[in-house]
């Protein structure tokens, strides 16, 4: 897929778009911050901040969908990204599309995540014509948690699981889905 024909998305505060070598140090100081990365494994280094980067820019460029790098136009370039993945670990719900969400801790509390989510899943559906969207999160991670049920995810504890690439002592390890399928009205989102 040519660069030309990649998707972006635009809402009424944010432009989705592709990822730009400028984004790579946002990324970077975004990715070591703990706040962000809280509910993480880990924070990154900047290489493997960058590597990740290629990677969601690959997958972009393979599939033409992926995690968009999320701009705040006259405010700030670049805060994060928001958009699609698909999980490689063994569960009981894949194969499936997860959408997900990392911003910088200074756009927290603005609704952005959500926002920009909205359009994520409008494109997933309307576009991708994918049937269902999934979202999972450490169980503590209550912002997360409700940006999905803002979304209009739905949660069953009967799907939570142990997230296989966390050693089961792991704090993190316990995990919660959450569901969206194609068919639920997008009426609540406003779109």
């Amino acid at each position: 897929m040519g660069r030309d024909s990649l998707p972006s998305l635009t809402t009424a505060r944010l432009i989705l778009r592709q990822w730009r070598g400028a984004d790579l140090p946002a990324f970077a100081a975004l990715n070591a911050d703990t706040d962000v990365m809280e509910f993480m494994d880990h924070p990154l280094e900047r290489d493997a901040s960058d590597a990740l980067a290629r990677r969601i820019r690959d997958r972009i460029e393979d599939t033409g969908y992926g995690l968009f790098a999320v701009e705040v136009p006259g405010v700030a370039p670049f805060i994060g990204f928001t958009g699609l993945a698909v999980p490689t670990f063994e569960a009981a719900f894949i194969p499936c599309v997860e959408i997900g969400w990392r911003l910088a801790r200074a756009f927290w509390g603005f609704g952005y995540a959500t926002e920009a989510a909205t359009a994520v899943l409008a494109f997933a559906f309307s576009t991708l014509r994918l049937p269902e969207i999934v979202s999972f999160t450490t169980a503590g991670n209550l912002r997360s948690r409700a940006v999905m049920a803002r979304l209009g995810m739905t949660r069953d504890p009967a799907d939570d699981f142990d997230h296989p690439v966390l050693p089961e002592d792991h704090p993190l390890r316990l995990h919660v889905l959450y569901r969206r399928s194609a068919q639920k009205p997008f009426a609540r989102l406003g779109l």
